[in-house]
């Protein structure tokens, strides 16, 4: 799992890929069309979708010389398991923290009472 989430981490960390990407939510679309509102050359735009399929979000298919793509939202559903893990592993960590700052705040609070 962890080069699979290094290459769509790695897809997703450009703009231009985001781009392709939100796209092609849309529905499947040509590459010379996804190339289009792009101001760079036509060997780039292959380029960014090759990463893009590495990391196994794109998915393409041939009809006679036209190439299509489509999106596959699969890895971006490992992602989001990945960095959910994550986040609940640092709140917890984080909630003990603050817990144990309180009690400690409280704890000099009685003392200077006294």
């Amino acid at each position: 799992m962890e080069s699979s989430l290094d290459n769509t981490m790695l897809a997703l960390a450009d703009p231009t890929r985001r781009a392709i990407l939100a796209r092609l939510e849309e529905g499947e679309a040509r590459v010379t069309d996804l190339a289009a509102p792009f101001d760079i050359s036509l060997n780039s735009v292959s380029k960014h979708i090759r990463i893009l399929e590495r990391a196994d979000l794109v998915r393409r298919r041939r009809e006679g010389r036209e190439h299509f793509l489509s999106f596959n939202p699969a890895p971006l559903d490992d992602a989001a398991a990945w960095i959910e893990a994550r986040r609940a592993f640092w709140t917890k960590r984080l909630d003990a923290l603050e817990r144990a700052l309180v009690a400690d705040d409280e704890n000099n609070g009685r003392r200077k009472s006294k």
